[in-house]
């Protein structure tokens, strides 16, 4: 069983930055799609984005040239990259990872089998 532990968040104002971590157990890490979703209060919870397997990425509209994703195999770790924090960006953030090995892009929440606790991010303005 995967487990995964994300850590990073806090508060920052409006125009700042933050990095997120995902830390992963298990021994497949670099085998399987990586994927971020928030979710904001009174809303559901959205994609943000995606890192598979072989470093491609893929981010939501709202999000894309602001944040970057990434992930360092030798330390079971995903990074989320957050720049240019807007009020609208406040809302848990969750990592998330899909069991299948060299699988294809993963945007949907119930194509993740693992899920972090999740980090709260606050953007005040």
């Amino acid at each position: 069983q995967v487990q995964l532990v994300e850590s990073g968040g806090g508060l920052v104002q409006a125009g700042g930055s933050l990095r997120l971590s995902c830390a992963a157990s298990g021994p497949t890490f670099s085998s399987y799609n990586m994927g971020w979703f928030r979710q904001a209060p009174g809303k559901e919870r959205e994609f943000v984005a995606a890192i598979m397997w072989h470093g491609g990425t893929y981010y939501a509209d709202s999000v894309k040239g602001r944040f970057t994703a990434s992930r360092d195999n030798a330390k079971n770790t995903m990074y989320l990259q957050m720049n240019s924090l807007k009020p609208e960006d406040t809302a848990v953030y969750y990592c998330a990872g899909d069991s299948t090995l060299w699988g294809n892009l993963r945007t949907l929440q119930y194509e993740y089998d693992y899920w972090g606790q999740g980090t709260q991010v606050t953007v005040s303005s």
